[in-house]
């Protein structure tokens, strides 16, 4: 068997556990579908539940952050923030000095974790945010302007270019532990895809994303290995009218 047979079988394998493979897109019955892809957009996730759908207004639903996630990201930053404080303290009262090494390695540390820590709470508490009145969906703190038709990227699109949404698994192994993450993507009209989130807590994402079809009117691509005995199916929203009652 050649090295490039064992990276192809290995390459096979791992999409499998990843949750694509095997999954048949002519059983939403849908062109879109076909033209999709239905592997992980977002590799990685997390193995709790980090984000959670809000209703903001009766126009604006959005994914924020939870407390466990925030908590997550400031462990980090307070530690790190902890270190610093705790070395520089032993500086100031003479038990250290500034330039050696046993004081330089420590606020080197202690900075990298801080700096981190302040990143991953930044990044991973900006809002998604599905804004009706202004059309459109947008990942982060700053508004987008007003998109058109054409004015897709990777964090931002009109609604009305969303087709679909995509429940997908990926099956994530570490070194010290291996656990199963699920990813909410939009699929677009033209078959492209947007992650929104990606999390451990099943349960929670698939009763938002429910919540978020029906305030779309988009259908459902679950293709969770777990889900209903009835296999891959696309869930049909209720129509506009139902939602105002």
């Amino acid at each position: 068997m050649t090295p490039t047979m064992i990276k192809s079988l290995t390459r096979k394998w791992k999409r499998s556990r990843e949750g694509g493979e095997g999954v048949d897109p002519s059983g939403f019955d849908d062109p879109v579908a076909t033209q999709t892809d239905w592997f992980p957009a977002a590799p990685g996730g997390a193995s709790f539940g980090t984000h959670r759908l809000v209703q903001v207004s009766a126009n604006r639903i959005e994914f924020s952050a939870t407390l466990g996630a925030k908590f997550f990201f400031l462990v980090f930053l307070f530690a790190g923030l902890g270190v610093l404080c705790f070395q520089v303290n032993r500086i100031r009262i003479g038990q250290a000095y500034l330039l050696s090494q046993d004081s330089l390695v420590p606020i080197l540390v202690g900075s990298i974790f801080a700096v981190v820590g302040s990143c991953m709470y930044w990044f991973g508490t900006a809002p998604r945010v599905f804004d009706q009145s202004r059309a459109t969906f947008w990942h982060g703190r700053k508004e987008p302007a007003m998109l058109d038709a054409a004015g897709r990227s990777e964090k931002s699109t009109p609604l009305s270019s969303i087709h679909a949404l995509q429940l997908l698994t990926e099956y994530v192994s570490g070194n010290k532990n291996s656990y199963y993450s699920y990813e909410l993507n939009l699929v677009l009209d033209d078959g492209s895809r947007i992650n929104v989130v990606d999390h451990g807590n099943l349960k929670r994402l698939r009763s938002d994303t429910q919540t978020l079809s029906q305030f779309l009117g988009k259908p459902v691509w679950d293709a969770i290995r777990n889900a209903p005995a009835s296999g891959l199916q696309a869930l049909k929203s209720p129509s506009r009218r139902q939602l105002t009652k």
